[in-house]
């Protein structure tokens, strides 16, 4: 049987959060069942975890702890073709589901808990590239908003990317092309 892209990537996506889960544990919020539809990892101690096959351009700083996971459950990259008749820069717009429930990442780039509204925005710090992808990156929060579950966050991790290539052909200035990807997020809280 011929694996379609749409699979492929699913297999990426569930061998990404395997891992993830294999190196922080399983879940510890108290997620309502509704949201437990994916899986998702929080660490349950104040030691610092490593997870495995992070780049170490990409790797957050040295005792960072992780404080959630969650994987794209539906998710683009748009790109707005510029003057030049071809894709600039990308804005996100994605439903993740993990640890705390789900998550709105959208322009910003930004992460908004669904369950309390507390919300981050982040600024890209390093990438790792990967052919065919996306690339991999560690961003540092800027701001946040609200209380809740995004409190702690520092830093994030976009781990096991898929898709979200802009198109290389000539564009019409103005077209968006909204490209499917996926991807694991790792939220990491910063050393004492």
């Amino acid at each position: 049987m011929l694996k379609t892209p749409r699979s492929r990537r699913r297999v990426v996506i569930v061998t990404g959060m395997a891992t993830v889960m294999a190196a922080i544990g399983a879940v510890s919020y108290q997620a309502s069942a509704a949201e437990v539809a994916a899986p998702a990892a929080q660490g349950s101690d104040a030691r610092a975890v490593s997870i495995p096959l992070i780049p170490t351009a990409i790797q957050p700083p040295e005792g960072s702890r992780p404080i959630g996971a969650y994987v794209v459950q539906t998710g683009t990259q748009n790109y707005t073709c510029g003057d030049t008749k071809t894709y600039g820069s990308s804005t996100p717009e994605a439903e993740l589901i993990g640890t705390g429930g789900r998550v709105h990442h959208f322009g910003g780039p930004s992460w908004q808990s669904e369950r309390d509204g507390s919300l981050v925005k982040a600024s890209k710090t390093a990438d790792s590239p990967r052919a065919g992808t996306i690339p991999e990156l560690l961003l540092t929060v800027t701001s946040h908003s609200g209380h809740g579950i995004m409190d702690r966050a520092d830093f994030i991790n976009r781990l096991y990317t898929s898709g979200g290539v802009a198109p290389a052909a000539p564009c019409t200035p103005g077209t968006v092309a909204s490209v499917p990807y996926t991807a694991v997020y790792v939220f990491w809280d910063a050393p004492a």
